[in-house]
């Protein structure tokens, strides 16, 4: 009996060790695996053999993740303050480095994602925020992802999603904008103008060189007053219409 419960006893610690020591690893996954606390490989997706006690093993999802950066106050370079947030797309490239390299990785690329925010933002002026947010995502991304670098993380994408502004702001942005839109229509007006003096002074020349012209310019300005419905049209006539008329003056 206690040979058969001594088979028996050796039987079930031997499922026990063989189920502990079974590890399945999906495809997006991998697992670091530390042999009595030393590096030892990285190894998967499928199934993964681990001595327990003796070997320990840490999964690491190889996903794109998608963090959210908390609202961030931000002085900008005209000390306008904003709170600004945006969302990271990044991956783990290296597992090694991932684990051995950072305590946690996802807490140190949120932590950077803040600071760096912060720091680059505080450079710009408010009209870039809000007109070269592009360009500022690209700026992000670049200095975030040679600083995880180090980590075994590859930064895909950086995305400013709100930049909000004091309600007072926004109505003087939105007099700014007003006062720029009504400076704009009196150049547009002036440089008219100044074009419209220019083709003027053109035609009198043009006129000027020829008596025939301004004859009949003037012809064709009284055949358009014509068919107005005003009272009276009194139109000046130049000396050099009535002069063949009147003959040769006497001395």
């Amino acid at each position: 009996m206690i040979w058969d419960f001594g088979w028996s006893g050796a039987l079930l610690l031997i499922i026990a060790l063989a189920v502990t020591s079974v590890r399945v690893l999906r495809e997006y996954e991998r697992g670091v695996v530390f042999l009595l606390g030393r590096f030892w490989k990285v190894k998967g997706p499928g199934i993964v053999l681990i001595v327990p006690g003796i070997q320990q093993m840490v999964r690491v999802d190889l996903r794109v993740m998608v963090m959210d950066v908390p609202s961030q106050d931000v002085i900008s370079r005209d000390n306008v303050s904003v709170k600004v947030n945006a969302v990271v797309y990044f991956r783990v490239i290296d597992p090694q480095k991932a684990i051995i390299q950072v305590q946690n990785y996802l807490e140190a690329t949120s932590q950077l994602a803040q600071t760096t925010l912060r720091s680059v933002l505080g450079k710009h002026e408010l009209d870039d925020m809000l007109a070269e947010r592009e360009r500022l995502n690209i700026d992000i991304q670049q200095i975030l992802d040679s600083q995880t670098d180090a980590w075994g993380i590859k930064v895909a994408n950086v995305e400013i999603k709100h930049v909000d502004i004091d309600e007072s702001m926004v109505r003087a942005i939105a007099r700014q904008a007003e006062a720029e839109r009504e400076r704009r229509a009196k150049v547009i007006h002036a440089e008219g103008e100044l074009q419209a003096s220019e083709k003027l002074l053109q035609a009198a020349q043009v006129l000027a060189q020829s008596p025939q012209a301004m004859q009949l310019r003037y012809l064709q300005t009284l055949n358009a007053i014509a068919g107005d419905k005003s009272n009276t049209i009194i139109f000046p006539l130049p000396m050099e219409l009535i002069d063949p008329l009147l003959g040769p003056r006497r001395g």
